[in-house]
């Protein structure tokens, strides 16, 4: 079965917001230090991270698994969003993992 406008629009956003997340944690926390490394908050965006990358697979290889990945997603990218906005200095990441977010759950259902 062909891939919806949907998915492919949520694969894009689950793409880039894997890139975001492990981009910020890598050069922005792991540079400014501090709060921004504290093993919960830097744990969270790695998980972050991965499970984005999981999700766009299971939809790139069109597996009704995907349902699974992208609710989980929507939970870890909107847990993501409120850590990074508590940290603060991080709007690129918060605005990315809410929009992720917000497709992974519009994909699940």
């Amino acid at each position: 079965m062909p891939k919806s406008e949907d998915m492919t629009r949520c694969i894009e956003l689950c793409l880039s917001c894997y890139r975001t997340c492990l981009g910020m944690a890598m050069n922005h926390c792991l540079e400014t230090g501090g709060k921004h490394v504290e093993p919960k908050h830097f744990r969270l965006m790695m998980a972050c991270a991965e499970m984005c990358r999981t999700s766009a697979h299971f939809m790139l290889i069109n597996t009704p698994h995907h349902r699974h990945t992208c609710g989980e997603c929507a939970e870890i990218c909107t847990e993501c969003a409120r850590d990074c906005e508590r940290i603060g200095g991080m709007e690129e990441c918060v605005a990315m993992c809410r929009s992720c977010a917000e497709s992974c759950r519009a994909m699940a259902a």
